[in-house]
């Protein structure tokens, strides 16, 4: 196990907050509307903000606006609430892939949540200012069922045409994420398929590699600077190697590096194994991360979505405004199997959206 500091105890239980896919408000609406916590959180987020969140999301008409991201976040940390009261959820560890990172440090209690909402927003124009001057050639082509030998010499046709990429995501053994140049696609999705395997969704702007670099430092400059990173109350896993955060400049660092390196899910279930966690709760909408093969053959997952939480219970009690863990205050689409003819787009950078669904 990797670790910045020697956490000690064995977890249980892990509350995985997931990268964000497509978010159509009708979706959720019910939910934010309905769910005290829900409520009093899009209340807050829209004190720190100025504006309202969940208006905003409801009257754009693009899945990965400013609110859009916001307003997922935001979900993500009242469904962790919801599984808290309502399933007894007691997480001793927490970890958010790609935008998931987001809701994992007001989660853990390294930002206060009006500054989790406030960076979300900044970021994503940040995010959307940059790729609509720079790097607009370069998106980023998702894929499955092609192991780690056949991926070897995928990239290494690559290299021999002296062709730029970037691996971007590992999501498991066979599952990944690449950038290249747009005028390459056609060409990944052809070798793709000639190996077996399935591409999924073409997604721009991209996301996850060192050639963003100067997208780092603006986001630094810009958004982060000023900002006060706590220590976490709940250690966090680094989604980009699996180490355990335990320190505020930690967490800060891992914001950062979500632009410039690549994510790689299977580190973060080895550490969760090694942690001794058993069960993870993924609070959020997930097409993703708590259904590859690689979460599912080690842990017991629990989704907690909007659906969950709208399909009646034996036995629940009333929902209740008053969190077990409070956020602290200011200052279904599925996973391709092997042999399925199914796709879906996976969790991603905010902002990213499909460019075309793949020619699979």
């Amino acid at each position: 196990m990797n670790s910045d500091t020697d956490t000690g105890a064995k977890a249980g239980t892990a509350i995985v907050f997931p990268g964000m896919g497509p978010t159509r408000f009708a979706d959720v609406a019910a939910f934010m509307l309905g769910d005290p916590g829900a409520r009093r959180l899009f209340e807050r987020a829209g004190d720190a903000l100025g504006y309202s969140p969940v208006e905003r999301f409801r009257d754009s008409g693009d899945d990965y606006t400013e609110a859009a991201q916001v307003a997922f976040m935001v979900n993500c940390l009242a469904l962790a609430e919801w599984a808290e009261r309502e399933l007894g959820v007691e997480p001793e560890v927490c970890a958010g892939p790609s935008f998931g990172g987001k809701a994992a440090t007001a989660y853990s209690g390294a930002l206060s949540f009006e500054d989790a909402v406030r960076t979300t927003a900044a970021l994503a124009r940040c995010t959307a200012g940059y790729f609509a001057r720079e790097h607009t050639d370069i998106v980023t082509h998702s894929f499955v069922r092609v192991p780690e030998p056949r991926l070897k010499e995928l990239l290494a046709e690559l290299d021999e045409h002296d062709e730029w990429y970037d691996l971007s995501c590992r999501v498991d053994h066979d599952f990944h994420m690449l950038s290249l140049r747009e005028r390459r696609v056609e060409w990944l999705q052809g070798r793709v398929r000639s190996m077996g395997g399935l591409s999924l969704y073409t997604m721009r702007p991209p996301m996850h590699s060192a050639a963003f670099e100067p997208l780092r430092r603006l986001a630094a400059r810009e958004v982060l600077d000023g900002l006060d990173f706590a220590d976490p109350r709940l250690p966090v896993v680094d989604d980009h190697d699996g180490t355990v955060l335990t320190t505020g400049d930690g967490v800060r660092t891992m914001l950062l590096d979500g632009f410039v390196r690549a994510l790689r899910w299977p580190d973060v279930v080895d550490t969760l194994r090694g942690l001794g966690v058993a069960r993870v709760c993924v609070a959020g909408q997930d097409s993703l991360f708590g259904r590859v093969p690689v979460t599912t053959r080690n842990f017991t997952v629990v989704p907690v979505n909007p659906r969950v939480v709208a399909a009646p219970r034996p036995g629940s009690r009333p929902a209740s405004s008053s969190p077990s863990r409070p956020v602290p205050q200011s200052g279904s689409q599925s996973v391709p199997q092997s042999g399925s003819q199914s796709g879906s787009q996976p969790g991603s950078q905010p902002g990213s959206r499909p460019v075309r669904p793949s020619g699979a």
